[in-house]
């Protein structure tokens, strides 16, 4: 019959879909262990874009994102412009929850 699949033909094609529901995955979104280990290199962090004394204010001009991510995110800029400083910062120094 035409639309007959010979048992060699067949394999092929189980072998296909089961190689496509592998990369398919899980559903699950998730870094994988290569991004977990970069993760901190790549992301960003606010810091010092001078010296900063201790009780001045945060502002956009003293303040500035760069890497490492190992600091606050820079997702959190809003919240900690217009606060004030609990300590002495340097230039480039990560700034810390206020």
């Amino acid at each position: 019959h035409k639309a007959s699949i010979e048992p060699k033909e067949f394999r092929k094609m189980i072998n296909s879909i089961r190689k496509l529901e592998k990369a398919l995955g899980n559903g699950i979104k998730a870094p994988t262990n290569s991004e977990k280990q970069i993760k901190k290199l790549v992301r960003k962090s606010i810091v010092a874009s001078r010296k900063i004394k201790k009780g001045e204010r945060f502002t956009d001009e003293n303040l500035i994102i760069k890497r490492p991510g190992t600091g606050i995110s820079p997702m959190l800029w809003d919240s900690i412009v217009g606060k004030f400083s609990n300590k002495d910062y340097l230039e480039d120094e990560f700034i810390e929850a206020q």
